[in-house]
């Protein structure tokens, strides 16, 4: 018998089609067999080696030998036709490892401030009490439609010093970009995200040239303004450049619009098909919360590339070789979690892997709480008798995982 570490290829392998209807309304028997079939398993419709278990998947996002970019001589060509996609997304730190992406994050940072979140609050609550009140006062509404979808893509416009009348516009943006991240991409879908990249990129130009002119208390001056403290790039002088600040922008945006819209519309879906108890009170709502992002979250599959030959599991993994992180099958692992498949808004909180962990932690995170909480806590304070109208569905959007509509009576 063999002894010591394996290579992938003699991992147990499952067939799972992503697109399949039946996986995009509950993808969650599909994990519990990965789960079960090993720490590791090859997922064969990708062709990619994925782990649904909590300590691997924590581990491998960690592991700094594990990253976003592709090694040299590993990463797929790019079409000419593409370029105006990847434009953007050579220079967001999303897709960037090591010194560059500590050197970019950390700016960012010194801009994207918990004071400047923490300050938003009344803002966001005052925003949800306006939805609440533009929605229809009886029969049934679409609550992703009329509250989910607007109230996040308003609070990253506010916070970068965009007037929230673009907010439509920043929407269909943000959904034609963010559509390059899921299964169902298509020539079409790649087509409508480069013009939405190059519409999104022109529209962020003009406003650091009108920001440059009139600065003021917002992200994207804060950015325009950011300067290195005697960073690793020795440029204590240094500026964000253009496309650094044009790419972060639209970071902020479509990570933060797409995850929150998600959680939003899987939380009150969740509440109401499992008649849970609605959160009130501000321990009640922030526990709500982790249990929202523990259960469902919103980014199911996020993958790395292997810098550097390493042993993950007992199994070998080469240099270029890649593995998917599967953050919502880890949030429901039952080595970590007691009755991991029930929804308990009164679960005693701990941490959960839909925001990741390690040098790609989501920055984000605290402002995307904070408007879970603010979005969760005053819907039913003010729609105590919310009730479902449909039957939720979900949308076909893997590696995402949100409603297509969600259809509620007061």
């Amino acid at each position: 018998m063999p002894t010591g570490p394996l290579p992938t290829a003699d991992l147990p392998s499952l067939a799972q089609a992503p697109t399949d209807p039946a996986f995009v309304q509950d993808p969650y028997p599909f994990y519990d067999r990965l789960r079960a079939a090993g720490p590791l398993v090859r997922w064969q419709d990708y062709g990619l080696v994925v782990s649904a278990r909590a300590a691997v998947v924590g581990q491998v996002l960690r592991d700094r030998r594990f990253g976003r970019a592709a090694p040299a001589g590993f990463g797929p060509a790019i079409p000419e036709r593409l370029r105006a996609f990847y434009d953007i997304e050579d220079h967001s730190m999303l897709e960037l490892d090591g010194p560059r992406h500590a050197r970019l994050r950390g700016r960012v940072l010194r801009a994207f401030t918990s004071r400047r979140i923490a300050g938003m609050a009344p803002e966001i609550e005052a925003l949800a009490h306006r939805l609440i009140d533009a929605l229809p006062a009886t029969g049934s509404f679409d609550l992703i439609e009329g509250f989910a979808r607007p109230l996040p893509v308003i609070v990253i416009a506010r916070l970068l010093g965009v007037d929230p009348v673009h907010a439509p516009r920043l929407l269909e943006w943000s959904n034609a970009m963010v559509a390059m991240y899921q299964a169902r991409r298509s020539p079409a879908i790649e087509d409508a995200a480069c013009a939405a990249a190059a519409a999104f990129a022109a529209f962020l130009r003009d406003r650091l040239a009108e920001t440059r002119r009139a600065p003021g208390d917002d992200l994207l001056s804060a950015l325009v303004a950011a300067r290195e403290n005697g960073g690793e790039d020795g440029g204590g002088d240094a500026r964000l450049d253009e496309a650094e600040i044009v790419a972060t922008a639209i970071l902020l945006l479509n990570a933060g619009h797409e995850a929150t819209v998600h959680t939003i519309g899987n939380a009150v879906a969740a509440i109401l098909r499992h008649r849970a108890q609605a959160a009130t009170g501000p321990a009640a709502v922030e526990a709500l919360v982790e249990e929202v992002l523990r259960f469902d979250p919103p980014l199911h599959l996020f993958t790395r590339w292997v810098h550097e030959p390493c042993e993950i599991a007992g199994h070998v993994f080469a240099r270029g070789d890649r593995i998917g992180c599967l953050l919502a099958a880890a949030n429901r692992d039952p080595s970590v979690w007691a009755e991991p498949a029930r929804f308990l808004p009164g679960r005693a909180a701990k941490p959960n892997l839909s925001f990741g962990i390690g040098p790609h932690f989501c920055l984000g995170a605290p402002l995307a709480r904070l408007e879970l909480r603010a979005a969760l806590g005053v819907l039913f304070a003010r729609l105590p008798g919310l009730r479902l109208a449909e039957s939720p569905r979900f949308a076909d959007l893997y590696h995402f995982h949100g409603l297509e509509r969600l259809v509620v009576r007061r």
